[in-house]
């Protein structure tokens, strides 16, 4: 993967999930809400297999997602890395804006 598009899908992700994770904040008033969903969401970007699989077949479906997560290149575990790093930073700065005194957030 060329440098600069590695780059521009690091900012990307982090945007995007810090993004998300700010807004279900603001609806949900959980603070750690995204940190909590992004592995399952990081798990159906990396997987094929359907959800329901997972009830169904859970061996064969483990199996598969761990074939999936150690066949990942270093890349894409950046990126993946960036989105977790972006949905802490929301719950982080949910913190910080109601310390502050913001009743909105």
């Amino acid at each position: 993967m060329p440098l600069p598009v590695l780059l521009i899908s690091i900012l990307l992700f982090f945007v995007l999930f810090f993004g998300i994770g700010f807004l279900l904040n603001m609806l949900l008033r959980m603070t750690w809400i995204m940190a909590f969903i992004y592995p399952l969401v990081a798990i159906l970007i990396v997987d094929k297999v359907k959800v329901i699989d997972y009830f169904t077949s859970p061996s064969a479906s483990f199996s598969s997602l761990g074939t999936s997560i150690s066949h990942l290149a270093a890349a894409d575990l950046i990126i993946l890395s960036s989105g977790l790093a972006g949905a802490i930073a929301a719950g982080f700065t949910m913190r910080v804006l109601r310390k502050k005194g913001y009743r909105m957030f």
